[in-house]
Order: C-alpha cells, then structure tokens, then sequence
C-alpha cells in the first residue's frame, strides 16, 4: 500500500529579528540537507499552529531573543509499506538520517493508491 506520510519538525534559526526571515531560513536550510541527501522528493513547508483564543491558524514560528524555533512540515510518499505504522517507520527513518539532531513526529498518514498519483501527475 500506498501512503503519504507529513511529519512535524522542530528547526531552530538563530540571530534573525522577523519571522519570516526565520521562516525562510529554515525552509531553505531544511531542503538543503535533505537536497544534500537526493531526497529532494520530501516536500519541506512551515507548519500551521492554531490560535488559543480564536482558533485561526497562524505559522508555527516564534522568536525571543533573536533565536526562533519554526515548526515545519515534512511530507513523504511511501510506497509498498505493510500497513501504516511501517510507513511511518519508513518515513521517520528516511527523513530522520538527514535531519540529525532535528525533532521529528508523525502527524498525519493518508493511505493513497497508485492510479491517484497518475491522475495527480497528469
């Protein structure tokens, strides 16, 4: 089976003062390894964190003392995996040797089948 499996990754930047300068920093340095890594088919984005008093989503980023953490998401096709977990296994695996020291979890595991990535592609 078939699965797309997106990850949720802890990237730390520091010495930048806006947040979309630390967005862009961590995407770019977070393709860049993986890129490093010919794993260029993970897709690298900022994440999404709800709002506490409205619930409206906002980028994953904050900043103090010119150090900012950004969530980001990481998506992965995983072909022929036994079942969820071993996609899961898989991905965390593949995106995890590249990312060293970096921290990662599964938030989300979409089962897809083969014919869907055709129809997408053309």
């Amino acid at each position: 089976m078939n699965y797309l499996v997106a990850m949720e990754a802890a990237w730390l930047v520091r010495d930048v003062e806006d947040i979309d300068d630390a967005i862009g920093v961590a995407v770019s340095e977070a393709g860049k390894r993986l890129n490093d890594q010919d794993m260029d088919y993970v897709e690298v984005d900022v994440g999404a964190t709800g709002c506490p008093a409205c619930g409206e989503p906002f980028d994953s980023a904050f900043i103090a003392a010119d150090t900012a953490l950004v969530g980001l998401v990481l998506e992965m096709k995983v072909f022929n995996a036994e079942n969820t977990e071993h996609a899961q296994r898989i991905a965390k695996s593949e995106v995890g040797g590249a990312l060293r020291d970096v921290p990662l979890s599964v938030v989300e595991t979409i089962e897809f089948a083969e014919d869907e990535e055709a129809d997408a592609s053309a």
